[in-house]
This record gives C-alpha cells, sequence and structure tokens, in this order.
C-alpha cells in the first residue's frame, strides 16, 4: 500500500533537530524579510507617487504660464516666441503650433501616468481656465508626431538637433499637451518629466536591499545552525548511550552540559542509569541463589525417590521433580537468553545467516533470498540465537523455512515462511508467553518465540506472527538501524 500525500510530504522533511530548526528558521526569516520588504517598497512607492505629483504640477504651472504669455502677444510676435520656446526647451520639450490636434496611438494608462495626467489637466484647467479645450496623454517616442504633416521626432533636419528631445537610449514616454488657443490654432508641448521620474516606472526592490536580505539570511542561518550543533552535542551523546544501555552495555555516565533543560536531562538519565545497574545486578544475584537453592533440594530428593521401594510412586515422584526441574531450568534458560552481557559490535548478519542454514541445505528445507547491505549494530551472540529460535521453530513446525531479508539504511528486516499449519488468529500473541506451546507432544520450554522477541525489544526490535494466505506462517523481525 502506497503512502498518502501527507504522509510523504512529511517525509521530505528534514528529521535532525538542525535540520528542521534551520528550516523553521529560513521559513520565519524569509518571511520577516518579505513582509519588511513589501512595506518598505510600498511606502517607497507612495513616497516616489507624491514627489511625481509634485513634479507634474511644478512642470504644469511653468507650461500654463508658458502658454498665458504666448496668448497674450500679438499674432505677430508668436513665431518668434515660438522660436524662443523651443531654444528654451533644448531637449527637455519641443513646442509647435498646429492648426488641429495631432492623432498619435496613446501609451496604456498606468495608476503613475494617469496621477501626471490627472494633475496637469487640474493645473492648466485652474490657470487657464475650465472652458479651454485640453488634451492630456503620454506617447511612445517611435510614434511621436510633432507637425501637421505628421514628422516624426527623429526626421527633423541635423539644423534642428539642439531642438530635439534627448530619448536614447531609455526611450521615455513622453507627455504631450496639446491646447486649443483659438480655432484653427493648437499649441503643441511634447515633454519628458524631470528625474527621478522620466521612465514612470514603478520602483523595484533594489539589488542592495535584495543582497541585504541574502546577507542577513545566511548570518542568522549560520549562528543558528551554530547554536543547535552545539546544544544538539550532549542530545546526541545521550541518545548513543541509551540504545547502548537498551542493548545491555555498561555505559559511563553522561556528561551533563550544554541548556539547563538538557543538563536536567542528562541527570536525569544518570539516575535512571544507576538505578538500572543496581536493579540488573541484583536480579543476576537473586536468580544465581535461586538456582543454587532448587538444585540443592531438587538434588537430594532424587536421592530419595531412589530409594523408594513402590515402583509405582517412584515413577510418579520422578515424574514431578522432571517437571519441576523443566520448569526451574525453563526459567534460569529464559533469563539466561534475554540477559546476555555482549558488547555492542558490528554484526555480519549475512554470516550469521549461511551459518544457520548451513546445516539444513543439503536437505533444502532451508532457503535464503536477498542480503544484508551492511553489518548491523549490535550484539552478535544475542542476534544469533534470537534469528537461530525463528529458524529452529519453522524447521520444526512447518518442515521448511523460506529466508527473506528486506535492508535498507532505516532497518533490517527478516522474513521467516514455513509450511505449518499456522497458529490459530486469536493465539498470535499468546504463543510469546514462557512455556506456551501449542503442539504439547513437542519438546522444549515454549521459550523460542519469547527470548527472540525480548532480545528484538532489546535493539530497538520487534518480532510480529502473520498467517499467510497460501498456509504456513510468516515470522517477521524488524530491528532499526537508527534511532528515531
Amino acid at each position: 500500500m502506497s503512502a498518502r500525500p501527507s504522509e510523504r510530504r512529511w517525509r521530505l522533511l528534514p528529521r535532525s533537530l538542525l535540520g528542521r530548526m534551520l528550516l523553521l528558521t529560513l521559513l520565519v526569516v524569509v518571511l520577516a524579510q518579505g513582509l519588511s520588504s513589501l512595506i518598505w517598497v510600498a511606502q517607497l512607492r507612495a513616497s516616489q507617487l507624491q514627489g511625481l505629483r509634485a513634479s507634474a504640477s511644478s512642470l504644469a504651472h511653468s507650461m500654463s504660464a508658458s502658454v498665458s504669455y504666448f496668448r497674450s502677444l500679438p499674432v505677430a510676435y508668436r513665431p518668434m516666441v515660438l522660436d524662443q520656446l523651443r531654444s528654451m526647451g533644448g531637449t527637455r520639450f519641443f513646442v509647435s503650433l498646429n492648426v488641429k490636434p495631432l492623432d498619435m496611438p496613446v501609451l496604456p494608462v498606468t495608476p503613475r501616468k494617469q496621477a501626471v495626467i490627472e494633475v496637469f489637466q487640474q493645473v492648466l484647467h485652474e490657470r487657464l481656465g475650465a472652458q479651454m479645450e485640453i488634451s492630456v496623454a503620454f506617447v511612445h517616442p517611435d510614434e511621436l508626431r510633432i507637425f501637421n504633416s505628421g514628422l516624426k521626432l527623429d526626421e527633423l533636419p541635423r539644423s534642428w538637433a539642439h531642438y530635439s528631445l534627448t530619448l536614447e537610449p531609455l526611450k521615455p514616454p513622453v507627455l504631450v499637451t496639446q491646447i486649443r488657443l483659438d480655432e484653427g490654432e493648437w499649441l503643441y508641448i511634447a515633454s519628458l518629466l524631470p528625474e527621478p521620474y522620466t521612465s514612470l516606472e514603478a520602483e523595484r526592490l533594489p539589488r542592495q536591499q535584495i543582497g541585504f536580505i541574502a546577507l542577513t539570511t545566511v548570518m542568522l542561518l549560520l549562528f543558528i545552525g551554530l547554536l543547535v550543533h552545539w546544544q544538539s552535542r550532549p542530545l546526541k551523546r545521550l541518545a548513543r548511550a541509551a540504545r547502548e544501555m537498551s542493548l545491555g552495555a555498561d555505559v559511563a555516565p553522561v556528561a551533563e552540559g550544554g541548556g539547563s533543560e538538557v543538563v536536567e536531562v542528562g541527570r536525569a538519565f544518570n539516575s535512571m542509569r544507576e538505578r538500572i545497574s543496581r536493579y540488573l545486578t541484583e536480579r543476576a544475584q537473586l536468580f544465581s541463589a535461586v538456582s543454587h537453592d532448587l538444585r540443592t533440594p531438587i538434588t537430594r530428593l532424587r536421592l530419595r525417590v531412589e530409594l523408594l521401594e513402590d515402583e509405582a510412586l517412584q515413577a510418579r515422584f520422578s515424574r514431578d521433580l522432571d517437571e519441576l526441574e523443566l520448569l526451574v531450568k525453563g526459567a534460569l534458560q529464559c533469563v539466561k537468553d534475554t540477559d546476555i552481557h555482549e558488547n555492542i559490535e558490528p554484526v555480519d548478519l549475512n554470516q550469521v545467516l549461511e551459518i544457520l542454514a548451513e546445516p539444513y541445505l543439503g536437505d533444502g528445507r532451508v532457503s535464503v533470498e536477498g542480503r544484508a547491505l551492511a553489518p548491523y549494530p549490535g550484539k552478535s551472540l544475542a542476534l544469533r540465537r534470537c534469528i537461530g529460535n525463528l529458524v529452529d521453530n519453522a524447521i520444526k513446525y512447518g518442515e521448511r523455512a523460506h529466508l527473506r531479508i528486506l535492508d535498507s539504511a532505516e532497518s533490517f528486516v527478516l522474513q521467516v515462511d514455513d509450511r505449518g499449519p499456522g497458529v490459530p488468529a486469536q493465539r498470535l500473541e499468546q504463543v510469546f508467553e514462557p512455556h506456551f506451546r501449542l503442539a504439547g507432544q513437542q519438546q522444549g520450554y515454549g521459550l523460542g518465540l519469547g527470548i527472540a522477541r525480548n532480545i528484538a525489544h532489546s535493539h530497538g526490535g520487534e518480532v510480529s506472527l502473520l498467517n499467510l494466505r497460501e498456509g504456513g506462517l510468516r515470522v517477521t523481525l524488524y530491528l532499526p538501524r537508527s534511532i528515531e
């Protein structure tokens, strides 16, 4: 069954504390810097729009003054004043007098263009009169016309070069204002807005601001990474010690370092380690004493039974003593097999399986599929006993055993399939209990599966059972390769 989309998304997240802290920090920094940048850009654009309106108003007042002066002159003087206005405009604006308004494709209206047009119309109507016919629009330089003949700006004679608007290399939009002075007389003014509003483009986030955001983000991630790495080292030592202790190794007290919370955790772990160590020592002494104390009276009773003359009574006593001795040996073996004191070392599970399967390869009762990708860090003797119990049970109750290895970086999984009758569903967990046997005539203590599960638990793993549809039982041994 495939993983659900939500589960797959969670798997993409970093698993380590350092990775998750860096990811969270990165998200917070990007969000904070993004919001602050948006606010800063919004304030900058509002300030620029206010400055643009002020510049447009100043330009419109100058234009209205020139138009008023031009209208007040006698008709005979207007050509001379028009030439003076052209000389004054130079590369900033161009003036002509036409018999009709020039028709040119205008640029699409944007908020900034609209603001300039509204300011111009308002100022010109206030200064020249509300009844004046005034046309204000923005035109692309390539579409700009300057005379009734439709002559383009770049088609002017070279002798008029000092009258041309400076449009290269930006080619900014040109503000074209046409004012009706009289019948058949239109004053034409093409002008550029002053810097820094020539292009009328909204300001984007400056490169310096982007560089500052990137620099602060990298520095913050580096600082957080070093801090988390420094704080997580005691936790890694604690996790390593906890794993080794769970495997029964003799663990030295961990150093209590890091933050106050981490120090408290280390102190609690050391206290727990001391109590567990004392408990294990006392338990070993207890079972050693029990073993000694029980064997002596059992042996003494056997000697007395041998002296009985009634053979039937002697046989009954012998059976009771055999059962009692079997229970004692089973209990002691259970403790002995699950409390194996070994150092943790890399275990070649392929070699362990080869050794266990070798006696059965000749008659084909055991087959192996797959291989372990890498050694497993654990107790060699305990793992050999755990897997050996699973293989022995499969041979004893299922005649044949098929071993399938599924190994990965996260876990080692061994599936042992047999051809036996399986286990009733209501007893799949009961078979792990000590001395429980489905087949009453079979020899043994009924401890194999329980011991295997206890050894798997000591390695952080599990042993589970599953009845196969085609018949037989599957026993699965799961051993994690990493601490969650």
